[in-house]
């Protein structure tokens, strides 16, 4: 904006000023009119000072290139920049990004910044004409020179509506997947929520074996990387896997077959524990292996010798569920508690004393008792007077059967007492039967189980392999007497008693070490006919356990922490529900 003029009285020289009105008092005074030459000479002072004034103002205006554009911007140039900004903004609204609009002190410029990959971000610069464009100071071309600009960030609301048509079938297809997808995994949930079907009035344990080579093993030795060097008996040198390929098959129904994926399900935000001797450890081993095959590796951790060493930890970490072991052999208190060093010559029983290792079992959700093959050393059990922790030595000896039911009932009286039948399913295996006498099943000059290949089959007679029924009936007895807690009784006895062919025989370890060339070749001392190979007859076991479980109806409340736990995990929650007493 350009200076007021001033006037030229304002800026000429007092004195000149005052003879110029003094002459024109003078003549009015006197009465004469003014002279020509008085005249010319006003008027000619008068255009001087007119001029100079012109002058000054014209050397003040800057005439530069920038500072025209900076005092006058050109109206077409921010015509384009202004359309050009206003298309860039569409264009990301309508593809349903968001926007953000950043307004500068400076130039003019309207750019969509390229991204490191080529493509275009969401921004756009929108400059705004610097305030003090008319202002003729050497601020604004210091301002323009350095290009400190002041911007500020705007965000724009996501255009919902527009797109056109192709837009519209984005939106569609993106929809159509989505509803795909939630279909799939609802499917995919209720298919985990199946509920297998066995018949309430079949007997499990009634009936024989099948060879079957398409559908036994469940899975190979291989395959299971947690399996222990006791329990190879391929890796270790057998011979023959026929032992491997023996299905059970029940007289009036079908054993469920094992699906990892169910029982997984089921044991999500789990425990599963094993409490018992080397033959509850050998179907444990079983189970981690059944269990494991559909679990990615880097997803699966097992740990040993834990809580003192008392446990084995199979954790699923997808599931948040654990596979454990936990050894006490005689569930009591006892002189072998020791897991690693557990070989006493005299074994001694406390068989009043279980909170020691009972302590170890409560919350968990699913707990799978046994105690047998310790029982068997001597006719008679050693029972401790006094305590160990007071460091009593003085013993006392008892009949076998007396001290297995007494202890059965200590047993009973914890797990009636301490467990929660809503939470916890409470098992207690059958007896895991021996071989070591061969004429039994009318091999007349075998060794043990040595050289078996085939289970025990065409029986003419009652088979005895030397197993103490006595405790069975104890463990029957005392299982009839529970009130608050249902037990289920795995009956696994007599079936297993057909299986001379499945041990591990010379196939193993002896004190922690494989057995050499020379002593495989001496079965009579060094054959191992108390454990199982695996892949092997302790799957069968489990499978049982699994018929049990995943053929127990879901209930409402557990189909409600399902949902939950499907939002927060990815996956469905599945809890035990109480069940009824009474075999599998």
């Amino acid at each position: 904006m350009q200076q007021r003029r001033k006037s030229v009285f304002g800026s000429a020289p007092y004195a000149m000023k005052q003879a110029a009105l003094g002459a024109g008092v003078a003549a009015r005074k006197n009465g004469t009119p003014l002279s020509m030459a008085a005249v010319v000479f006003s008027l000619f002072v008068l255009a001087t000072f007119l001029y100079n004034e012109d002058i000054k103002s014209i050397a003040d205006f800057p005439f530069s290139a920038g500072a025209l554009r900076a005092k006058s911007p050109d109206l077409h140039l921010l015509q384009e920049a202004e359309a050009a900004a206003h298309q860039a903004v569409t264009t990301l609204a309508r593809r349903g990004e968001e926007v953000i609009v950043r307004v500068l002190d400076g130039p003019a410029t309207a750019t969509l910044r390229p991204a490191a990959n080529g493509s275009i971000t969401g921004t756009v610069v929108v400059a705004r004409t610097n305030a003090a464009l008319a202002n003729a100071n050497a601020n604004a071309a210091a301002k323009e020179k350095e290009g400190q600009e002041k911007d500020r960030d705007v965000t724009l609301p996501r255009v919902l509506g527009g797109g056109g048509a192709e837009e519209a079938k984005r939106r569609e297809d993106e929809e159509v997947a989505e509803r795909a997808s939630t279909a799939k995994a609802a499917a995919a949930t209720a298919a985990l929520r199946t509920v297998v079907s066995v018949p309430e009035t079949c007997d499990l344990y009634r009936g024989g074996w099948v060879y079957d080579e398409v559908n036994a093993p469940v899975y190979k030795e291989a395959q299971c990387e947690f399996l222990t060097e006791q329990v190879t008996c391929m890796r270790n040198g057998r011979r023959d896997d026929s032992y491997q390929k023996w299905r059970w098959q029940p007289t009036d129904c079908d054993l469920p077959r094992f699906d990892a994926l169910l029982l997984l399900e089921r044991l999500r935000n789990k425990r599963l524990m094993f409490v018992g001797d080397s033959l509850n450890r050998n179907q444990w081993e079983s189970m981690v292996c059944l269990v494991q095959s559909v679990i990615p590796k880097g997803h699966k951790t097992l740990t040993k010798f834990v809580n003192n060493g008392s446990s084995n930890i199979f954790y699923a970490h997808d599931y948040n569920a654990t596979v454990e072991f936990y050894w006490a052999p005689f569930l009591v208190e006892s002189n072998s508690d020791n897991p690693k060093v557990h070989s006493v010559p005299n074994r001694i029983i406390q068989w009043h004393s279980i909170a020691k290792h009972a302590k170890n079992w409560v919350g968990v959700d699913y707990l799978v008792f046994n105690t047998y093959i310790w029982w068997l050393n001597e006719l008679n059990m050693k029972v401790l007077k006094g305590s160990f922790e007071e460091g009593a030595t003085e013993y006392e000896e008892v009949d076998r059967p007396v001290a297995y039911s007494q202890v059965l009932k200590t047993w009973a009286k914890w797990v009636d007492r301490n467990i929660d039948p809503n939470r916890t399913t409470v098992f207690f295996m059958g007896m895991s039967p021996n071989h070591i006498t061969p004429e039994a099943w009318g091999n007349q000059g075998g060794i043990k189980c040595a050289m078996e290949t085939q289970p025990i089959s065409n029986r003419s007679a009652t088979l005895d392999v030397g197993t103490d029924w006595r405790l069975y009936a104890g463990a029957q007895d005392v299982l009839r007497t529970f009130r608050r807690v249902p037990v289920h009784f795995v009956d696994i006895t007599a079936l297993s008693e057909l299986r001379k062919d499945a041990h591990t025989s010379v196939h193993t370890l002896r004190q922690g070490k494989l057995l050499t060339p020379e002593q495989q070749a001496d079965p009579r001392t060094y054959a191992d006919c108390i454990h199982w190979c695996l892949p092997g007859l302790p799957d069968t076991w489990n499978q049982f356990l699994y018929a049990h479980i995943v053929s127990r109806p879901w209930t409402t409340a557990q189909e409600a922490k399902a949902g939950d736990d499907s939002d927060r995990l990815g996956g469905t929650n599945r809890a035990a529900t109480r069940l009824p007493s009474g075999a599998v």
